[in-house]
């Protein structure tokens, strides 16, 4: 993929599995929302997982957009992550972004905003060094 169906293909609303190690070295694996915007990750967590543990030993991390059986495109991301902890205030604005983009309706998106506002959420700000992508559409066409 260029550039521009890159960033079009991250536009959509799909979920990303992101990998972190474990302490024993194994790789750890889970389904997240996330948005894409001027080349940087930003994804949501809970301080209560094992992603988030991991990333504060080890700030490696790993996405794999996959854009499922009817759309045979894939990104590949591998980078390192900044958290950002609640109460920072660059957190507010992107946790919003991010609802807003899963859920498409305004009031349950507010609805859930509010409903989450006490978890203790985690924003990671990931930086590739690394992105593959495949596309197995334009194969698919001829």
């Amino acid at each position: 993929m260029d550039s521009n169906q890159l960033n079009e293909f991250l536009q959509i609303p799909l979920h990303a599995t992101v990998g972190t190690t474990r302490a024993d070295g194994s790789p750890q694996l889970s389904p997240v929302w996330y948005i894409y915007e001027n080349g940087l990750f930003y994804i949501s967590i809970t301080k209560n997982t094992a992603k988030y543990r991991n990333l504060q030993r080890d700030p490696r991390i790993s996405l794999c957009i996959d854009g499922g059986r009817e759309d045979l495109r894939t990104v590949m991301v591998s980078g390192t992550v900044e958290i950002i902890e609640k109460g920072d205030p660059r957190q507010r604005p992107i946790q919003g972004r991010l609802i807003q983009h899963y859920i498409a309706d305004p009031t349950a998106a507010k609805q859930y905003a509010e409903e989450s506002a006490d978890w203790e959420s985690i924003l990671l700000i990931v930086t590739p060094w690394k992105v593959i992508t495949q596309n197995f559409q334009e194969s698919s066409k001829s």
